[in-house]
């Protein structure tokens, strides 16, 4: 299949990006490893979301929340609605494997799938300009502790009910550990929560704090008793039954346990990136890396390459959907340029 535009990812910004090429009439594609919005269905159940519905919606108005702020499950609706809505060209389940660089400057895209029977497939793709809106939750970071692979130990949280009753350990300092601490102390599990002080102590919304309306209930979780929190240093073993953490003072514990959330974030695989040869520097958020590329453009060192959305600096929702607005007319417009010349 020849191609205008290969966009790789069908999140917010792999959504808008193909939104985008449609309104200027270029051919493409969305290949999508997952399913639509696959990033949103990996928070927990019945999670509200931090932004307000004008930074997550597709169209002004289009998405109407119950409440102030949209759940998890009226977000994926929307997404999956602009598609149908829009009949974008999403291939969900199909996984990109290989990208190679033809002679005629086009891009030689192989990706692998299965049929509903379970058959593997494959399918070659020639496009012009590739776009890379993969999200950052492929690869969880780890702790590299003895026990960090026991059944027990989850790099993702999806629920607190199976937890009722049991003692429940999250490790880390973001939104995303303090919600499920506070899901699973609210719900009946005897939760600790290790942090490292610099994050417990941070104020700062710039820098990473989390927000006031997580804070706040979780601080009254562990006013009123039923959360735990440990100023960690690292945490030295995990086993069946309990976890044992130095603390920020150098102090030994073990902590009796039956389940640990590893929540300290993750990271994009930029694998397929790298081999194109596209460079990488370390992003502004702690711990990240991303593609290098053109602030106004989004194109990358390599030309023809372009990213958006969580990989990047622009990595919020907001900018996701807005940034392939602005860079996808301008690939139009190199292609007609390429074209006349």
């Amino acid at each position: 299949m020849d191609l205008d535009l290969l966009i790789i990812g069908a999140g917010p910004a792999g959504l808008s990006a193909a939104d985008a090429a449609a309104r200027e009439g270029l051919s493409y594609v969305v290949i999508e490893k997952g399913t639509i919005a696959n990033t949103i269905r990996q928070y927990p159940v019945g999670r509200t979301l931090f932004s307000t519905t004008n930074e997550l919606e597709m169209r002004e108005g289009a998405l109407k929340p119950v409440r102030e702020k949209p759940t998890r499950e009226e977000l994926l609706s929307h997404y999956i609605h602009f598609v149908l809505d829009q009949d974008l060209r999403i291939n969900a389940g199909e996984e990109v494997i290989d990208i190679e660089r033809a002679e005629s400057d086009e891009f030689v895209v192989h990706t692998k799938s299965q049929d509903v029977i379970g058959r593997a497939t494959s399918a070659t793709y020639h496009a012009r300009r590739l776009l890379f809106a993969i999200g950052a939750m492929d690869h969880p970071r780890r702790l590299n502790v003895p026990g960090e692979d026991l059944p027990k130990v989850h790099h993702r949280f999806i629920e607190p009910y199976p937890y009722v009753r049991k003692d429940a350990m999250v490790v880390g300092g973001g939104n995303s550990a303090a919600e499920a601490a506070l899901f699973l102390s609210e719900e009946g599990a005897r939760t600790t929560m290790a942090i490292w002080r610099s994050d417990w102590e941070n104020r700062d919304p710039k820098a990473g704090a989390m927000k006031h309306w997580v804070r706040s209930p979780l601080e009254r979780e562990i006013t009123e008793g039923r959360l735990r929190v440990v100023l960690y240093k690292q945490v030295d073993e995990i086993t069946e039954r309990e976890v044992t953490l130095t603390t920020d003072a150098g102090e030994k514990l073990k902590i009796p346990n039956d389940v640990v959330f590893v929540l300290v974030g993750s990271d994009a695989d930029l694998t397929l990136l790298r081999k194109l040869g596209v460079k990488a520097e370390a992003g502004r958020a702690a711990f990240t890396e991303v593609p290098v590329y053109n602030p106004e453009t989004f194109e990358t060192n390599v030309p023809g390459i372009y990213v958006a959305g969580h990989f990047t600096n622009a990595r919020h929702i907001k900018p996701a959907i807005d940034v392939p607005r602005k860079v996808v007319p301008l690939i139009a417009q190199s292609l007609r340029v390429t074209a006349e010349s």
